[in-house]
């Protein structure tokens, strides 16, 4: 027998390499994969195959992808994975997802959805990565098992199609009880020191503190929470078995000691900007609230809180010298969005102490929802670096996609990109006019600045 052309034996083994929890011929729960109690052979194949096409999925579409995430919780990530693998075209799909009495997306969005994905649909890639995360000693996690965090449930058909974890056993269940701590990289003496002490005051309370790794606010609160001998949580916007930034190379193995690392993608992903932008809605949606210590106005942290806010989370900042723009962004969450002004440990645990009346009601908050999660602020989409002009998130995507030194055919750009062609091709004229990529030789490259 084979699942999705690859040897039964083989992907039963990988699958249970990396899942402690399960084991095949065991009871099965996860989204989308029927009743529990699937036993034998055949059960064991069955729910190999779900947790399997989770990792494969995970790999195919790109973080956020909403026209994915129904399929999958509509029909099952193995029979969504099928549609793909049968090139069953979108009419088909839509006749399935109204038999099993699911809002199935319109043609067009189906259609445009196969497109992106059927140029990464190869089972071969996530064995390869189901051997990579069991090598660098990472586990897959999946809606139903254990560690799965419940918040997850507010991003709807945007949450994670799969959980790549890195750390202690069971160290995620701790992310019921953390509060994301997020700030600006280029962060100043001021915003450190703050981090610091939030970060440990939280720890010293029994909280755990998610952050995104990065260099200056994250990376503070990390290391102020492990000297404290906290529960940490580093997001990752590429795979968990390559740390980035690489110089936060040793607190990320110190975090996966103590604490955990996760990712939505599998091992061996690449982080890019786009990714980094997606990754934010998973800290925001895992934590109990949301703490900005230090945001310029363009700063990705900005973008935390807007999904903070949109999922009704609390949602603080702390303030800062009104001459600094290091803390411009965190008084426009002050004077524009409903954010809460906190300056200690004691206030911020206040977030979550007592949630005010209709707190968690998204729509109250007036920041976008999780429709566009590509953006950056509270209110438009990724910066560009031409005038400050904002870029589409297509071509943010498409950028991040070409190499400045190696030509890429458009094809290669959109499987990169996670596009379909015909879009990575209109990007990829709309970037060229602007003088940013340019095509040679029958290929596309970015032109280096200056």
């Amino acid at each position: 027998m084979n699942i999705f052309s690859l040897d039964e034996t083989l992907v039963i083994e990988a699958v249970a390499a990396v899942s402690p929890g399960w084991a095949p011929g065991e009871p099965e729960q996860a989204e989308g994969a029927g009743e529990a109690g699937a036993v034998g052979e055949a059960g064991a194949a069955e729910a190999a195959a779900e947790r399997f096409a989770r990792a494969c999925w995970s790999g195919i579409a790109e973080p956020g992808d909403a026209v994915a995430g129904h399929l999958v919780s509509t029909l099952g990530a193995a029979d969504a994975l099928r549609c793909l693998v049968d090139r069953l075209p979108a009419a088909s799909i839509i006749g399935l997802l109204q038999d099993a009495g699911g809002d199935a997306p319109n043609d067009a969005a189906v259609e445009a959805g196969l497109e992106r994905w059927r140029p990464r649909l190869a089972a071969s890639s996530a064995l390869t990565a189901l051997r990579q995360a069991h090598r660098c000693g990472a586990r897959l996690v999946v809606p139903g098992d254990r560690e799965w965090p419940a918040g997850f449930a507010g991003l709807g058909p945007h949450q994670p199609l799969a959980l790549w974890v890195r750390g202690r056993p069971n160290a995620v269940l701790g992310l019921r009880s953390a509060i994301a701590i997020v700030g600006a990289r280029a962060a100043s003496g001021y915003g450190e020191h703050v981090a610091m002490e939030l970060s440990a005051g939280l720890a010293d309370r029994g909280f755990g503190v998610a952050s995104g790794a990065a260099y200056g606010i994250d990376g503070m609160a990390h290391r102020s929470a492990l000297a404290s001998s906290g529960q940490t949580f580093a997001f990752l916007a590429g795979g968990v078995d390559r740390f980035y930034p690489t110089g936060h190379d040793a607190l990320l193995a110190r975090i996966a000691e103590v604490g955990v690392v996760l990712s939505e993608l599998p091992c061996g992903s690449a982080p890019t900007k786009w990714r980094f932008l997606q990754r934010n809605r998973l800290i925001a949606a895992a934590s109990l609230a949301t703490v900005v210590v230090e945001a310029g106005v363009r700063s990705g942290s900005l973008n935390t809180a807007a999904h903070a806010a949109a999922l009704g989370r609390p949602l603080g900042a702390v303030p800062g010298p009104v001459t600094s723009p290091s803390s411009a962004g965190c008084h426009r969450l002050l004077r524009e969005f409903d954010a809460v002004c906190v300056t200690t440990a004691e206030e911020v645990v206040q977030l979550v102490a007592e949630p005010a009346p209709g707190q968690f009601q998204p729509e109250l908050r007036g920041l976008p929802a999780l429709e566009a999660p590509q953006r950056a602020g509270p209110r438009g989409d990724v910066a560009g670096p031409v005038g400050g002009r904002r870029r589409p998130a297509e071509h943010v995507r498409v950028l991040d996609a070409v190499s400045r030194r190696a030509l890429r055919s458009a094809e290669e750009v959109a499987q990169r990109a996670g596009l379909s062609v015909g879009s990575a091709q209109a990007a990829l004229g709309a970037l060229g006019l602007e003088g940013v990529v340019e095509e040679k030789d029958g290929g596309w490259r970015a032109v280096p600045a200056g």
